[in-house]
């Protein structure tokens, strides 16, 4: 693939940031770096000017892309899911139509929120050990996230009594053998990715950092479910890239390095954005910079924290990506930054 410096393009300079559709050979021009703004354009939009180098969290040359993690760091994955499964059960439980074996009826009335949350972890939990297996062995065959979310849910449920095994060949979507749910309600149910709601800071920090760098999603998640994400959640990054594109998922090489490269960026020139310190890691060692932004019961290896390879790191008590944008340089006005955005509603998975 023929690269192009970053920042050139054939496009106008005011073109605004890309929707989601790349062009690989002019990258979405940067935003402009350039302090003489009206009045009415910082009160609409926030200030556009960088700050001073010397008041940069990270030094030397700034990043040009800003990479994001999805799951955990854009998005309050555990409470959606958690909502959706509850949510569900209760709806199938009132269902006049609904013909749950007794069994399984009792199994799911007696099931606390608190227990589906631990439904919704072993799900997550099942999907990192999915994809890491997958990163780490080239000769295991592909299969997308969703595809393994519907597996390892029908596993899951299974496994907790809540629908009868499927031994023979009938299809799926013929069974109606008296399980919580039947094949399409499961389906549908296993979707509930695609509707992550966002962490409060999540739509304003993305906007804030829009006005000095690219932003990027690099998840493993596929791209259909990015898209969906993206647009359900109101995340307005510039790009929407998935390890999918890649043909393997983090924390092989391959995905930070072949994203940077799909931008025309040098790794040093990107830096990943993530709340969890095994994904930075992997990230540093490409030559990328990291920001750490801490969420609530995200952080999966927290001996990693004394070994030093987090350029930037935003605490629990902090503002999330809000405080990520002041710490590289976006300048917001104080009456902007109190109105965060809340996230939208539970949409409801059907």
């Amino acid at each position: 693939m023929d690269q192009v410096s970053p920042g050139r393009s054939n496009r106008n300079e005011d073109t605004p940031p890309s929707d989601g559709h790349i062009n690989l050979v002019s990258p979405t021009p940067l935003p402009k770096r350039d302090s003489q703004h009206s009045d009415n354009d910082k009160t609409a939009r926030g200030a556009l000017s960088p700050l001073g180098s010397s008041d940069m969290a990270l030094d030397g040359p700034q990043p040009r892309c800003l990479f994001f993690d999805v799951f955990g760091t854009c998005v309050d994955w555990r409470k959606t899911v958690t909502d959706a499964l509850w949510n569900q059960t209760r709806e199938a439980l009132n269902s006049p139509a609904a013909s749950i074996a007794s069994r399984k009826r009792v199994i799911a009335s007696d099931m606390t929120y608190e227990q589906w949350g631990e439904v919704a972890q072993e799900w997550r939990d099942s999907y990192l050990r999915f994809t890491r297996e997958l990163a780490t062995d080239s000769n295991k065959a592909w299969k997308t996230v969703d595809e393994h979310h519907l597996d390892a849910l029908r596993e899951i449920l299974t496994a907790r009594g809540l629908l009868f095994p499927r031994i023979d060949d009938t299809p799926d979507n013929l069974v109606h053998d008296g399980s919580l749910w039947d094949e399409q309600q499961i389906r549908q149910l296993s979707l509930v990715w695609h509707y992550l709601d966002p962490w409060p800071d999540t739509v304003r920090g993305i906007q804030e950092l829009n006005r000095l760098f690219w932003t990027c999603t690099l998840s493993n998640g596929n791209l259909s479910l990015l898209q969906d994400m993206v647009k359900h959640a109101n995340m307005d990054f510039t790009h929407v890239f998935s390890a999918e594109m890649f043909q393997s998922y983090k924390p092989n090489p391959a995905v930070y390095l072949g994203a940077a490269e799909k931008l025309g960026l040098k790794p040093e020139e990107c830096c990943l954005v993530a709340a969890h310190l095994d994904d930075l890691k992997a990230a540093k060692a490409c030559g990328f910079r990291t920001i750490y932004v801490e969420r609530p019961l995200e952080e999966r290896f927290p001996g990693l924290k004394d070994e030093g390879f987090v350029d930037v790191w935003v605490g629990m008590d902090d503002e999330g990506f809000v405080t990520a944008a002041e710490k590289l340089g976006c300048q917001i006005l104080r009456a902007r930054r109190r109105s965060t955005s809340a996230p939208p509603p539970l949409k409801e998975v059907r």
